[in-house]
């Protein structure tokens, strides 16, 4: 496999969760799947996933709150509680400070609504991200003091923010931290943290959302307040509540286990039939519904499927968007609006703001991808780690476009921004905050680490974190972390990989599979999507879809055919051809048309089969050897006669006729036997060279298996034997 670590030519790393060796994990499967009733492959997958009892998988499968755990066995839950029902019962001021992104505002909003069902007095506070920045402020806390806040609950936040809760002590205000970010070796000293990562806090499950954190003291609260038991609380809540929770889940990209299962579940059906006039507002404007229409006078078309992907590319980028663009609190107004005309007039306005951020985005976007091309060809040492600058790039936008030159060149990005910076002119003191994205290897922080001398702060997470540093330092920072990538980052790193469950055979594909699928979502990280590999099937039809944005192919196997779709993937760009043998890789669904369903793949990666490739290989190597005036065997039957090359030559000048300039070798070998010639690879390409050479066509050879052809039509009739080429390949066949 070609192994190229930048741009289009990276390399492309297939490997597989399972593969049929362990006698231990075979019996798994075959007890799974007898046990169960299920297929083979979908007990393979529970397997995968760490369920190999039928009890574990039953429960995985279930998806219900029976992996539900007491609130009450988090860290200072019981201190939290006690004083926020406190300030309720005191008519204190409570000031929910939250976080900007989707988990934040999820958060904010839940965490209100259950207070003001109290009968509470509260406030919402969520800091501007170009104004103030992520996390609590002095200045913020200042402003809420003069309000008359005697209590501030953090959600998603606080639990780093040590000076800034010291400081809200002091203006005589208690905090209560719900977090779910990796603590500090020292906590803030307040009235109480409830944090599942907090290293005495015994909670047995640590990977909730921060609207996790929130719903579970919200949970906790009604145990308190109502003396039920903790399943009865999650019962009296979880309608309120958890399509709220579900979305900030997914949004935070939280592992789909354990109770985040059941949260994300639970909270999908709630949110397709959702009685929340903001987020029904939300889902008809994705749709195309309600006050946003995607062309004058459309018709109104049925909601989307309510999924987790619907969730992470539809529901939250438009939140999300609030915050990088605008304030996050228009978003939080949004799920909180009760008039369903005012939550139209909202999500419209969130969808605009979304728009905006996507004209942003692709701006930037396409700076950064000419500069990075311009760097890449001009460089002698081409960058390992690339580090851009803009003094128009927007900071709430430079995050996700860094997520995008990483997916694009396999290579760590780090985008940085001087937007708001003080002074007419450039300075190399102004200040630029910077956004970074990694792959995986490569700990994006510890790289930050090895440059701290050069930077103001920097923060965040193997692969994705934050940084400030001066104009000044900007250079001498790209030279020394890309020092550093020099000795850590190996081009395995930067190759596109992709970890299917295992392989199968085109007889497994079935529909009762498919639906054994169904049951096994919501998808997400710890659970992804069901990727399959199948080796060694013949691709029989391509057909271009979408005005050739897309493709769909006919692939045989086993005596039978099924469909496969290559969503943004051109014919042009596709690694196979009609008559290769090729291995795929893909996810199984269910397409649904006019009533009638149908199995598809959905292909993610395709290659030549590694025998087939050997084989297209050899022949290539054979042809260039006879063209070198190896001998030919008689017994190999290479030698081209009249009929072949006439064979061809009909071809290409139907194609010429038809004013096509270009073809490939395969297809068009494809192309011969499919009319009935009897030609082979070696044939073909002494076919072609002859004609070249005889000047009945004019043929050039740009790139590997790319042909670009003319037909002379006004040239004279000739003779094969008038060829050189083909008089010295006669000369060429052995005797005997």
């Amino acid at each position: 496999m070609k192994e190229i670590t930048q741009g289009k030519d990276r390399g492309r790393i297939w490997s597989l969760r399972y593969a049929s060796q362990g006698v231990e994990n075979d019996a798994d499967i075959a007890r799974l799947s007898a046990e169960l009733h299920i297929s083979p492959v979908t007990a393979c997958l529970l397997c995968n996933r760490g369920y190999t009892t039928s009890e574990a998988a039953r429960r995985f499968m279930a998806c219900d709150a029976n992996a539900w755990h007491d609130p009450f066995l988090m860290q200072d839950m019981l201190k939290a509680v006690m004083r926020i029902l406190q300030a309720v019962e005191n008519r204190e001021k409570i000031a929910i400070y939250g976080d900007y992104d989707v988990d934040g505002v999820t958060s904010v909003t839940s965490l209100q609504l259950y207070l003001e069902s109290l009968g509470a007095n509260v406030i919402s506070y969520i800091p501007s991200r170009t104004k103030e920045g992520y996390g609590m402020s002095v200045a913020a806390v200042s402003k809420l003091a003069e309000e008359g806040i005697k209590l501030i609950v953090t959600v998603d936040t606080g639990i780093t923010a040590n000076q800034e809760i010291a400081y809200a002590a002091e203006l005589g205000m208690d905090t209560v931290v719900t977090d779910h970010h990796e603590c500090h070796a020292e906590i803030p000293s307040c009235s109480a943290i409830i944090n599942p990562h907090r290293p005495d806090c015994g909670y047995p499950f640590k990977e909730l959302a921060g609207v996790g954190v929130v719903f579970k003291l919200i949970c906790a609260c009604e145990m308190t307040r109502s003396g039920r038991s903790s399943e009865d609380a999650l019962s009296a809540v979880m309608e309120d509540y958890l399509d709220l929770v579900a979305i900030g889940t997914v949004a935070d990209v939280m592992p789909l286990c354990d109770e985040n299962r059941f949260i994300v579940s639970k909270g999908l059906s709630l949110i397709e039939h959702t009685k929340r006039p903001g987020l029904a507002a939300l889902l008809d404007a994705i749709s195309g519904n309600g006050t946003i229409r995607p062309a004058a006078g459309a018709a109104q078309k049925p909601r989307r499927k309510v999924n987790a992907s619907l969730v992470g590319y539809g529901i939250a980028p438009r939140i999300n968007a609030a915050g990088r663009i605008s304030h996050a609190m228009k978003a939080v107004d949004l799920l909180l609006a009760s008039s369903r005309t005012k939550a139209d007039r909202m999500a419209e306005e969130l969808c605009n703001i979304n728009l905006q951020r996507q004209t942003e985005e692709n701006r930037i976007a396409e700076q950064a991808y000419r500069t990075i091309e311009a760097q890449l060809t001009s460089e002698e040492t081409p960058s390992r780690i690339l580090v851009l600058e803009d003094d128009a790039w927007m900071q709430g936008i430079v995050g996700i476009v860094a997520s995008r030159v990483t997916e694009k060149y396999g290579l760590p990005s780090i985008l940085i921004s001087y937007d708001g910076s003080v002074g007419d002119t450039p300075s190399d003191d102004d200040i630029g905050k910077g956004s970074g994205r990694s792959v995986k290897g490569l700990n994006l922080v510890e790289a930050l680490a090895d440059s701290k001398e050069l930077l103001v702060r920097f923060g965040g997470h193997e692969l994705a974190a934050g940084l400030t540093l001066r104009r000044g330092n900007v250079q001498a920072f790209r030279e020394k972390i890309n020092a550093y990538a020099t000795r850590y980052l190996t081009d395995e790193m930067t190759a596109v990989r992709y970890e299917a469950d295992c392989e199968v055979k085109m007889q497994d594909m079935t529909m009762t599979l498919a639906e054994e699928l169904n049951l096994m979502e919501p998808y997400g990280v710890s659970n992804p999507t069901p990727l399959f590999v199948m080796r060694d099937v013949t691709v029989q039809k391509v057909i271009p879809l979408g005005n050739g944005k897309h493709t769909k192919l006919v692939l045989y196997a086993d005596g039978l055919m099924m469909q496969a779709v290559w969503f943004g993937t051109p014919v042009t760009r596709l690694p196979v051809m009609v008559g290769d043998r090729a291995d795929v890789l893909f996810q199984l669904s269910i397409n649904e048309y006019q009533g009638v369903r149908s199995l598809q793949m959905i292909l993610q990666d395709a290659k030549l089969s590694e025998a087939y490739a050997n084989t297209c290989r050899s022949e290539v190597e054979r042809f260039e050897d006879v063209m070198s005036g190896a001998p030919i065997s008689p017994s190999e039957n290479i030698i081209p006669n009249r009929d072949d090359i006439a064979c061809v030559y009909t071809l290409l000048r139907g194609d010429a006729r038809l004013g096509y300039k270009t073809f490939f070798d395969r297809d068009l070998l494809t192309r011969i036997k499919a009319g009935g010639g009897q030609l082979d690879y070696i044939k073909m390409r002494l076919s072609l060279c002859i004609l070249n050479q005889l000047g009945v066509c004019h043929i050039e050879t740009p790139g590997q298996g790319i042909f670009v052809f003319d037909v002379d039509f006004s040239a004279p009739k000739t003779s094969v034997e008038a060829s050189p080429l083909y008089r010295q390949l006669r000369a060429q066949v052995t005797e005997g």
